[in-house]
């Protein structure tokens, strides 16, 4: 029996809005493919066979209408099954009840938690607004793929390059990693107001950053039993926050980054860093939608995308 190889994409976020629409959801692709469309198409190609998309109820005919019913035609013709979860705000574990006035979503490691009765088998997680490159789809399905089935606690990340990752219209924060000799993520370090400096280096604030470190895009592969560490991770993170009242409990998040930082300080999983030296990019700021619309005119002018996105897929 095959196994299931899913690709979460995280779009419930996809309400922040960027201009006059939702950014994730602009066209920038030569067709008008949105930054999602290359995600698959990749993931695809790569070999993922299904598609889990991470909503919330009240984009579903939004996100249908310009995407959803698009792409489930599109792996129907490639064999690529296609599901939904809904990341809900008041869906809590036990006793758990959401605080009264808090708006703001869990984070990424509930968004991914909310998928949890969907996955059958090893998958990765990746951000709806997000470009990584066919190198970073391609490595971490093959990472997956080649997993001994009593790999539970191995996991893998797309390591990409500080500098093909960073904006040329204001600061972004990235996760800095730690790797050792044998790519090996030691540490992620949550940095924010990275950005160029007048000599165009890296920097955040005064601090130079190496221009070659790796960075966490937020691309992970990981394996079924991940969801057990993430489970009980969230109610540890819930019994902290709402039992013993520790933080903010209006604006905490339950952060993937920030929870494999913790697995790692303990020694509980091991994670290997798949350096991908793809340039990363996306819309941060609305100034940056006309340089992704160059680049993905760029890349289907040297050949690496047709213009009619899938027609190179068999």
């Amino acid at each position: 029996m095959s196994t299931t190889t899913t690709l979460v994409i995280m779009a419930a976020g996809i309400g922040a809005r960027y201009g006059a629409g939702i950014k994730q959801l602009a066209g920038v692709g030569p067709e008008g493919q949105i930054i999602m469309d290359y995600s698959i198409h990749d993931a695809i190609e790569a070999g993922f066979n299904q598609i889990l998309f991470i909503i919330r109820k009240d984009i579903e005919e939004e996100f249908s209408e310009v995407i959803g019913r698009r792409i489930e035609k599109i792996c129907l013709e490639h064999n690529v099954s296609v599901a939904y979860a809904f990341q809900k705000i008041d869906d809590l574990p036990g006793k758990w009840k959401k605080p009264e006035s808090r708006t703001k979503p869990w984070g990424t490691g509930k968004a991914v938690l909310s998928c949890q009765s969907l996955i059958d088998g090893p998958f990765a997680v990746i951000n709806a607004d997000d470009y990584y490159g066919k190198e970073a789809f391609k490595k971490v399905y093959d990472f997956l793929t080649a997993l001994p089935q009593d790999s539970k606690n191995t996991y893998c990340m797309a390591g990409f390059v500080l500098e093909n990752t960073l904006s040329e219209h204001g600061l972004v924060t990235r996760g800095l990693c730690q790797v050792d000799e044998n790519n090996h993520l030691l540490a992620i370090h949550e940095t924010h107001d990275i950005g160029w400096n007048e000599q165009h280096v890296p920097c955040a604030g005064e601090r130079i950053l190496d221009p070659l470190s790796h960075v966490s895009m937020n691309m992970w592969g990981f394996t079924q039993e991940f969801m057990d560490y993430l489970e009980e991770g969230f109610d540890e993170f819930l019994l902290k926050l709402l039992g013993r009242g520790k933080g903010d409990a209006l604006k905490d998040e339950f952060l993937i980054p920030v929870f494999v930082q913790k697995l790692l300080k303990g020694n509980k999983v091991n994670i290997e860093v798949l350096e991908t030296k793809d340039s990363w990019f996306g819309v941060t700021y609305q100034e940056d939608r006309q340089a992704v619309e160059e680049a993905f005119a760029r890349l289907t002018e040297d050949g690496v995308y047709t213009r009619d996105l899938f027609d190179d897929l068999p």
